[in-house]
């Protein structure tokens, strides 16, 4: 019986999973490096734990060192969260061999599922169409070079361990490849230590589409209906929505099915998402498994009224499925913007630095996962993203209005968001339509927001007269900080 888990993550996820485990009666345990020794997660928890120094490999990776603080503090099972070791097969060994409960899959099917080759192969036997592609990888580039010619350009570089378009290069032209190649390759081992890299033909504007399944160690299986997942940048997705507005009944089903058919070929269990590409005409091919809780899990908790936090902990805790095929209903629309500190004028820099203000959105059928708070230092040393921002309509046309409004009261002042980029996307007609592909953001142009210093001031002076405050204000140096006069005065009674 699990009575104590460890969450061996950061963040939003970590926060989020603490809440679940407080609202199920569960003791929970965070752990923190030394760049998260003020981060939000360490407050939410009943225990926290010092893990190490700032790098994710002297940290968030140090599979040893999470495992001596669990046992340290008496954890029966562990959560993973999302990154970092989720899909590592690894750490799950390591827990199960320590008699701790690894809240996901089996090792075997972590190992499995995480080498993209075995999956490939997989799907293919389960009569789900795969994208062209190398049948083995390698970490040598004459042997990559021959393979490429093989399958001819473009073509699509991926890393056999990789995920979360960690590894990925498109190669238009042979002229391309070997940078790509060694860029892919240095990346790859720098995120799963691992280079070996194989090919997959590149499909043109495909749709991403995923399944969202939960299975048991009793050999039952649901799923949760579909994700659209088409918006992104560098292979990462930055904003998800359910339903899809491309779906329809006949390629749900066949979809669902296919997710469902590959999860039992591996003997899968715990939640996971089964991902897919489409094209124009409907037609689907296989594009990976995602062993564990995806950062855009709450986009199927709003529509199906479902915790998937909650059904990981119970399967894990060696219940069934706790809950049947037709309790499962489909309700509205649910989008799912994700909020990086990111700045859309610099190519998407990371903005890490001291969140100066923050107002996070609130109303009804408004979700914020966060993990921020005003005062805090965005560390440089992990993903950027800081939090996700999450609405519910009836209608679809209903929710992207909701999600407009809430994006421009989603206000952080003191380091760049991605946010002013998101609100145009809201706005864009294609987008609005469900007329878009995973090659939307490459023909999409934001116009720069210039923000004026003079006309912040304006506004804080006259924030003050209408609060009818009289505080000095003193004239303008060259270092002075408007938002610290709005701060001010939020701290007036």
């Amino acid at each position: 019986m699990i009575k104590k888990v460890l969450i061996a993550n950061r963040g939003e996820i970590a926060i989020r999973v603490a809440k679940t485990l407080r609202e199920m009666g569960i003791k929970s345990v965070s752990v923190y490096s030394d760049a998260d020794r003020e981060s939000l997660h360490i407050r939410k928890t009943d225990e926290t734990y010092y893990l190490g120094a700032s790098r994710p490999s002297e940290s968030y990776l140090n599979i040893e060192k999470i495992i001596e603080i669990a046992k340290k503090c008496k954890a029966d099972a562990i959560h993973p969260g999302y990154g970092f070791l989720a899909e590592n097969s690894k750490f799950a060994e390591e827990c199960e061999k320590n008699g701790i409960i690894f809240i996901g899959p089996s090792s075997e099917s972590l190992e499995k599922s995480g080498d993209k080759i075995f999956a490939r192969k997989a799907a293919k036997e389960c009569g789900v169409n795969i994208i062209p592609g190398t049948e083995t990888g390698t970490e040598n580039y004459e042997e990559f070079k021959k393979m490429a010619e093989k399958i001819g350009f473009p073509l699509m570089i991926k890393a056999a361990l990789g995920g979360g378009g960690k590894g990925m290069r498109i190669v238009e032209r042979k002229e391309e490849l070997k940078i790509s190649f060694e860029l892919a390759k240095k990346e790859a081992i720098e995120a799963f230590g691992d280079g070996t890299l194989y090919i997959e033909k590149y499909l043109k504007n495909p749709r991403h589409i995923e399944i969202q399944i939960l299975g048991d160690k009793y050999g039952n299986y649901i799923h949760l209906f579909e994700r659209e997942c088409s918006i992104q940048r560098r292979h990462q997705k930055i904003i998800e929505e359910s339903p899809s507005p491309f779906m329809d009944e006949k390629l749900r089903k066949d979809m669902t099915e296919a997710a469902i058919e590959i999860a039992k070929k591996i003997n899968y269990y715990n939640a996971g998402t089964i991902e897919f590409l489409v094209d124009e005409n409907k037609n689907f091919y296989f594009l990976e498994i995602n062993a564990r809780l995806q950062v855009e899990h709450p986009v199927t908790e709003m529509v199906t009224g479902k915790d998937l936090v909650r059904a990981q902990i119970q399967i894990a805790n060696g219940e069934k499925i706790p809950y049947k095929k037709e309790e499962i209903n489909l309700r509205g629309n649910a989008i799912e913007c994700r909020i990086y500190a990111e700045d859309p004028d610099n190519n998407f820099a990371p903005s890490p630095g001291k969140i100066e203000y923050l107002n996070e959105p609130r109303g009804p059928n408004i979700r914020v996962d966060s993990g921020i708070y005003e005062g805090w230092e965005i560390p440089v040393y992990y993903d950027p993203l800081i939090s996700k921002l999450i609405v519910w309509a009836e209608k679809r046309e209903y929710g992207i209005e909701k999600m407009k409004e809430a994006l421009k009261e989603y206000i952080i002042i003191g380091v760049k968001t991605i946010i002013p980029f998101l609100i145009k996307i809201m706005e864009n007609e294609k987008f609005r339509q469900g007329d878009y592909n995973t090659n939307f953001l490459k023909e999409f142009k934001l116009e720069k927001i210039e923000e004026s210093d003079e006309k912040l001031l304006e506004i804080a002076i006259l924030a003050l007269c209408m609060e009818n405050k009289e505080i000095e204000i003193k004239q303008k140096e060259r270092n002075y900080n408007p938002w610290k006069i709005i701060n001010r005065l939020r701290n007036i009674s």
